[in-house]
């Protein structure tokens, strides 16, 4: 039993599925440089999409801004190689949807754009941060894919008291976030002290699981004479990482479905995204890569990579040896909260964590029996609901029921279909009632 300490460094619920992290965790980041086309997505974001300011036949140089923001939740987008403009026409993504994209023939020559030089940090304004944030497109790379500018702009900074980096990753499989933290710690740290110039009275929590001890004794060594940054080791349990979980194992504050982390007076990015922040206000350099895990059984050499954005997840897989025999299951993300994949042949994103690729697809052959009551699912439920009653409820399009019984507090992670032992699609249920509840919301 966790004593009352201990309650501030974990949360309620939660399981602890095989994690699959040996593939690849003692991989060193590679990086890969793209030999075809490589695909820029206009909405690579939650928000509007953004705009193409390139034409067909116009020449391109890495990191000249191709597309620019479409509001003020939006991202600019810019390209990672050097390169004509081969058409600006609908492409399909990773979740199956066509979405409008600028492509790029690679020429391999990798000419870069030119980029002014930056201010020092201690000389930069506020406003100066946010908008070379801003500028350089930054969104959450973790999954979420919410423009970074906009979460470091809540409306009132000064009631600010965390500012988190979530070191957690607690998905299955991925080491993307480990490698990063063991290679390019003084980013992430130099990213952070970029935040934290941006709400006066906030501290600083690298908050890291720990079956990650090597990365807990670097980062607090790197961090002994900083006033106010911390480390937080976590306990190992997924989805510790979820940004509601993580507030509440960090400061023991409380976030639900209707409220944001700033009303709480904490600000949550991911390692990537704050890695971002630096390149883009100590360097000047836009979001044009990221580290991506390429694992799984199927794959020959799991592997971690430095990817430039609109890279086809053929060429990573390639890349990664191709696979020891046919995948019967394709994941992009974590084998939680990814999404299942169609084909190899589409772009990598800002949102792009991992391509997981298995020999056998488990959840096809699962077959769903009739729930026999266990309560295992509200036993595991990070968000403390009853999933097998709300699932009950949306699979018979019960709104209000589903409403009442708390249905919009579901955090989608996954959990509960994990440890059902009748294999019924829980989250899979829930999920579709949400979406369809966030979509009447968004109407009104």
């Amino acid at each position: 039993m966790e004593g009352k300490g201990m309650a501030r460094f974990t949360f309620v619920g939660g399981i602890h599925p095989y994690d699959g992290k040996d593939l690849s965790k003692d991989k060193p980041i590679r990086d890969l440089l793209p030999a075809g086309e490589l695909v820029y997505p206009l909405s690579q974001h939650i928000g509007a999409p953004a705009n193409a300011i390139v034409e067909k036949g116009d020449r391109v140089l890495v990191g000249q801004k191709i597309a620019e923001s479409g509001g003020f939740v939006s991202a600019p987008v810019y390209a990672s190689v050097s390169g004509t403009v081969k058409a600006i026409e609908p492409r399909r993504v990773v979740t199956g949807d066509m979405v409008m994209s600028v492509i790029v023939e690679n020429d391999g020559k990798y000419m870069e754009a030119f980029h002014p030089p930056v201010k020092p940090l201690e000389q930069m304004s506020k406003e100066e941060i946010l908008t070379a944030v801003r500028e350089a497109g930054i969104v959450g790379m973790g999954g979420a894919g919410f423009p970074t500018h906009v979460k470091l702009s809540p409306k009132e900074p000064e009631n600010i008291d965390y500012v988190i980096a979530n070191c957690a990753e607690c998905e299955p499989y991925l080491t993307s976030d480990y490698r990063r933290m063991l290679e390019e710690p003084e980013k992430l740290i130099g990213g952070l002290k970029c935040i934290l110039r941006l709400f006066d009275h906030a501290q600083g929590i690298l908050a890291v699981e720990d079956n990650k001890p090597d990365c807990i004794e670097l980062l607090k060594r790197l961090t002994k004479n900083e006033k106010r940054i911390s480390v937080k080791p976590l306990k190992t349990k997924y989805p510790q990482g979820a940004e509601r979980q993580l507030i509440f194992a960090t400061t023991g504050r409380m976030v639900n479905s209707t409220m944001l982390p700033a009303d709480v007076g904490c600000v949550v990015n991911n390692v990537d995204t704050v890695v971002a922040v630096y390149r883009a206000v100590i360097e000047g350099r836009p979001l044009m890569e990221r580290i991506v895990t390429v694992t799984g059984n199927a794959v020959s050499e799991p592997q971690n990579f430095r990817v430039r954005i609109g890279t086809s997840y053929r060429e990573l897989a390639e890349a990664a040896g191709g696979f020891k025999e046919q995948p019967e299951k394709l994941i992009c993300g974590g084998p939680m909260m990814g999404f299942a994949m169609f084909g190899l042949d589409v772009p990598t994103t800002k949102t792009s964590t991992a391509l997981l690729a298995f020999t056998e697809d488990e959840v096809a052959g699962m077959e769903p029996g009739p729930c026999i009551n266990c309560g295992r699912c509200v036993e595991v439920c990070p968000g403390r609901v009853i999933p097998s009653k709300l699932a009950d409820y949306a699979e018979h399009f019960d709104e209000e029921a589903f409403l009442e019984n708390h249905g919009m507090e579901c955090c989608e992670c996954g959990c509960c279909s994990f440890i059902c032992p009748a294999k019924r699609p829980l989250t899979q249920e829930i999920k579709s009632m949400r979406k369809i509840q966030l979509a009447k919301k968004k109407k009104k």
